[in-house]
């Protein structure tokens, strides 16, 4: 299994916290995908914002967060701002 900061974006800050949420691997992070992933973190550490969901969204698709489409930016937003609700 793959360590999460051998991914795109996911530093040692960011692994710990995935870490202690019960995500522990690369090939965990990747089968649960990146909005769940940022549900369980956000559930945990309230602080996080849409930069992490973009980290993880880019962890997952192995690029670089400020790549990714302003389609899937624009999904990602609304996703985080249903969970301000």
């Amino acid at each position: 299994m793959a360590e999460l900061t051998s991914m795109m974006n996911i530093g040692k800050e960011m692994a710990s916290k995935l870490d202690s949420v019960g995500i522990h691997s690369a090939e965990e992070l990747v089968r649960l995908g990146a909005e769940q992933a940022f549900l369980k973190v956000k559930r945990r550490y309230p602080n996080v914002c849409l930069v992490h969901l973009y980290a993880l969204e880019g962890a997952v698709c192995d690029v670089e967060f400020n790549s990714l489409s302003e389609s899937r930016k624009r999904e990602l937003k609304e996703f985080s701002d249903f969970l301000k609700i």
